[in-house]
């Protein structure tokens, strides 16, 4: 295959087709105002496609023809972001938002003469990301991760065809040549409509939200699986690295990106003022809901780049910009059934089935009932129109029904007397509303839910062994207890349908690599009632072994920080349960973790003695357990609630409540570079 020489007639082809290409990709999928058909578009594509095989030599980064990868990633490499990415915090209301610029004014120390002015946006819902341009050209993009370290997913972004692969306009300015880009990815409603209709008629799981799907096509190791998902993004941070700045303002910024070919959000505007803040996001409450993208609230960030300085960040966030929060939106449905839902606890819960509908940005049709006192309390009957939204705007739950609205032959729906599983009679015990089924040891339904606990994120964190494993392996006889899933061989899984070699060696690994997880997560697994991952750190912290903690009295553990009579009688029922002593055994037997890791000499000191720490959020390099052994290796405590006794809070990215209310009491708020520093590392 011959060379083509510089300046050829084929190579002044090649990069004229190139640059119609760039041009119509740009005209289509950013300003939404295309000049030719999709057949035309497709007809010069396979030109270019063409030559390039014919003359590989000619092929460059930005060529449409590269936006698609053909071969997965083996793995997503990390990548260490120049500019921290950091999360926001939200203001729910008006009183808040005023409280918000009051702390920026005092941090400023001056009067508040309403002389800060703001950039407004709407709040995508969608994944945050990072790109990297050189001269011009798309080098690198990255996930936020925990705001340090990112995961590389550039083939996957390069699929995305809102984003250049060059920058396709230059501005006033010229194009900087290292430019970092900061923007959100998300799956338009229609593309997120259209994905779970497929999804329905392939007969598969449905997609909760736009959010979801979207984040997960972006991870997704075959760019291919990204490219069918039909995303899109839009762009609102720039950052010039290894120059002087050239913006002096938020307002700036996005009309440079814009002015280069980026596409920014339609919903966003320049304010003079709080009030007219406040204006924007009147304006945009209804008209948020037009949009083709999945959007709950509105970003608030100081114009003046000068003071966005001098106002500086929180361990999480910047001060100088929030998230104002709408409520939810309420809409109304038709209940087509009521269903009997019931997890590892043996809990019933009945499930509004309904009519789909959509509400902030998810298709909804199931919505909780949370219990059959609050079932009869609403009086909710099947046919009967109810009015749903969507609590802290993730579950749906039904508000009321629309009484006016209800049909003659509405079916009134009782509190069952059996296991809609296994039929064994329902208990109800005193003080609770609950109704549970009391045949923990057999029921089906209980069984799985206790073993995909056993296996979960905040268990044992067993990759690759989910519901549908489970239930295969349960179904065969082959798992009951979690013990079980250690007497598990190879074969064991290849007996099953659609399992391969290697997945099958996956899980039988993942499941054994488990075995040496920390005690806490053993305890977290065991599924005591009242015990999650916080009051299972504490109990290791305490006992430090299974055999200690079997034969705590109430007194010992109600003397755990954090731990009440309630919470107490719940630990010490478990372990006086045989069934429940036998599991442990049988786990004992197996090799998985039964005490606390003692930390080596040199690892200790008491620089933390007599101090009682709470850890929020995520922390850029420790996991929750390395700081919490931490903590504990320097003589402190790790409590899992603030109060006025609490010495520290330890914060990372997406702290929530804890974080509040140290704030409001008071109490010191390290971020992880401060934590280590005082315990000197």
């Amino acid at each position: 295959m011959a060379k083509t020489t510089a300046g050829s007639d084929i190579e002044r082809e090649v990069a004229q087709l190139r640059e119609t290409l760039n041009r119509h990709a740009y005209l289509y999928y950013v300003l939404d105002k295309p000049e030719i058909k999709d057949a035309e578009y497709d007809k010069l594509y396979h030109q270019l496609k063409a030559l390039e095989a014919e003359h590989p030599e000619l092929i460059t980064p930005d060529s449409p023809t590269q936006r698609i990868g053909d071969k997965p990633q083996a793995q997503f490499d990390q990548v260490t972001h120049p500019v921290r990415m950091y999360s926001l915090d939200n203001i729910f209301d008006e009183v808040e938002l005023q409280a918000w610029e009051e702390r920026l004014y005092r941090t400023l120390e001056r009067e508040n003469d309403g002389s800060i002015d703001y950039v407004a946006e709407l709040k995508i819902d969608g994944l945050a990301v990072s790109l990297y341009y050189e001269n011009g050209y798309f080098v690198q993009g990255a996930t936020r991760g925990d705001g340090v370290t990112g995961e590389d997913i550039t083939q996957n972004l390069k699929t995305i065809n809102s984003i250049p692969l060059k920058i396709p306009v230059e501005g006033k300015q010229g194009v900087p040549k290292k430019l970092l880009v900061r923007g959100e990815v998300f799956m338009p409603v229609e593309s997120f409509l259209k994905l779970n209709e497929r999804q329905e008629l392939e007969g598969k799981p449905l997609y909760a939200n736009p959010r979801n799907a979207g984040a997960g096509a972006v991870r997704q190791l075959d760019p291919k699986v990204t490219a069918s998902r039909n995303l899109d993004a839009f762009f609102y941070e720039a950052h010039v690295l290894e120059e002087e700045p050239v913006f002096k303002t938020q307002k700036e910024k996005i009309e440079f990106l814009k002015s280069v070919g980026f596409k920014t959000n339609p919903g966003h505007g320049y304010c003079k003022n709080l009030k007219e803040v406040l204006k924007f996001i009147a304006t945009w409450d209804e008209k948020r809901h037009t949009q083709n993208f999945a959007t709950d609230g509105v970003v608030i960030k100081v114009n003046d780049l000068r003071l966005q300085r001098e106002l500086g960040y929180t361990a999480k966030s910047p001060r100088w910009a929030g998230a104002w929060k709408y409520p939810p939106e309420i809409k109304e449905t038709v209940v087509e059934a009521i269903e009997q839902s019931m997890g590892r606890t043996g809990v019933i819960t009945p499930v509004a089935i309904c009519t789909p509908v959509l509400i902030s940005g998810s298709t909804v049709h199931r919505a909780s009932l949370h219990n059959y006192e609050e079932l009869a309390k609403k009086d909710v009957r099947v046919g009967d129109t109810v009015k749903l939204q969507k609590a802290a705007e993730i579950i749906p739950e039904v508000i009321e029904v629309v009484l006016k609205k209800r049909p003659k032959d509405a079916k009134q729906i009782n509190a069952p007397k059996k296991c809609p599983i296994c039929q064994t009679p329902v208990e109800k015990t005193e003080g609770e509303v609950a109704l549970r089924c009391p045949n923990k040891s057999s029921c089906p339904a209980q069984v799985q839910g206790r073993l995909e606990h056993w296996v979960s994120k905040g268990a044992m964190d067993i990759d690759g062994v989910g519901p549908a494993l489970i239930e295969q392996l349960v179904e065969n006889k082959l798992l009951e207890t979690p013990a079980d899933f250690y007497r598990l061989t190879v074969e064991d899984f290849l007996s099953l349908e659609r399992t391969a070699q290697k997945s099958a060696e996956n899980a039988y690994n993942a499941i054994q690599q488990s075995k040496s997880k920390n005690f806490e997560r053993v305890l977290n697994g065991l599924g005591i009632k009242q015990v999650g991952k916080e009051t299972a750190v504490l109990l290791a912290d305490r006992f430090g072994s299974m055999e200690s903690l079997q034969s705590a009295s109430l007194e010992a553990l109600t003397e755990v920080d954090g731990i009440g009579p309630t919470v107490a009688e719940c630990i010490k029922a478990f372990f006086e349960d045989p069934l429940n002593r036998e599991m442990i055994a049988a786990l004992q037997k197996t090799g998985v973790t039964m005490a606390a890791n003692k930390k080596p000499a040199g690892e200790t000191s008491d620089k933390l003695a007599g101090a009682t720490v709470v850890l929020t959020g995520t922390l850029p390099t420790l996991t929750r357990e390395e700081a919490g052994d931490l903590i504990r290796a320097h003589g402190g405590k790790v409590s899992g609630s603030v109060s006025k006794k609490t010495t520290y809070v330890l914060a990372g990215e997406s702290a929530g409540s804890k974080l509040t209310k140290a704030e409001a009491l008071g109490v010191p708020v390290l971020d992880e570079a401060a934590f280590l520093k005082k315990i000197g590392k």
